[in-house]
């Protein structure tokens, strides 16, 4: 249970539970994120709407499951680098998300994997902020 720790779970926000809004919320919320990703020049390109509705589930899904077994499987090096290599980690499933969704591509390989990441979660975090309020 410590890996994948989360701010609510430190908060003591344990008993909280999501409702099926939220999680379709939080689906669109990623979805526009996605589309927004593929119009910035940082080589992901996605092809359609559909696509970033698509990519933001298969990336969702990947998120709940794969990597907690990355981080675990590289813990040592999130050690070591004082959790840096979160962003690694982030870029890997980012990219094994594009190679499953057809219609999500990557320009240049791990590269566009590692800015797309990280420009996700700050778009993400952005359009989370403004539609919560």
């Amino acid at each position: 249970m410590l890996i994948g720790l989360d701010l609510a779970l430190m908060e003591g926000d344990v008993t909280k539970k999501r409702s099926p809004m939220d999680l379709l919320i939080t689906w669109l919320i990623m979805s526009a994120s996605f589309f927004i990703l593929s119009k910035l020049p940082l080589g992901v390109e996605i092809d359609t709407l559909g696509t970033a509705l698509i990519s933001a589930a298969v990336f969702g899904i990947l998120n709940a499951f794969v990597k907690p077994v990355f981080v675990v499987l590289g813990f040592p090096a999130l050690v070591l680098t004082l959790g840096l290599f979160m962003v690694v980690i982030n870029a890997i499933i980012f990219g094994l998300a594009a190679w499953l969704v057809r219609g999500f591509h990557l320009r240049w390989g791990i590269w566009s994997a590692l800015l797309g990441s990280i420009a996700l979660g700050l778009i993400n975090s952005i359009l989370t902020h403004f539609l919560s309020a």
